[in-house]
């Protein structure tokens, strides 16, 4: 049963921008693995990435509250499809609501990029 739904578009330009201007900004949102991921692929997947973590907040019913953007991951799994791991606050919530199971997807397109996230019990 689907628990919850969100989705998210933001314009890629505007992720490199702040990449470029805030340099914590790469701390403050995005956890290791895709700092990782981002330094090999760059603005693009950053965008996708940042899209997904704002996705997976509506999906669990409350946007940024009670946790922060890196208490969701999203990471490639063995044949490349993103999954959202979640932790902390994010995954209490996930738990509150009787989540068991968090679906992503990501798309990039004429400089955008856009994420669903679906949250099933």
């Amino acid at each position: 049963m689907i628990l919850g739904l969100g989705t998210d578009l933001i314009d890629i330009a505007r992720i490199e921008r702040a990449m470029e201007r805030h340099p914590r900004f790469l701390e403050r949102v995005y956890t290791e693995a895709e700092r990782s991921a981002i330094a090999r692929k760059g603005a693009q997947t950053a965008a996708g990435y940042f899209a997904a973590k704002e996705a997976v907040s509506k999906a669990l019913g409350t946007g940024f509250r009670g946790f922060s953007m890196a208490d969701i991951s999203v990471e490639p799994d063995e044949l490349g499809r993103p999954v959202a791991r979640l932790s902390g606050g994010a995954l209490k919530r996930m738990e509150a609501v009787g989540g068991k199971r968090m679906l992503v997807s990501i798309s990039h397109a004429g400089g955008f990029a856009s994420a669903v996230a679906v949250l099933e019990d």
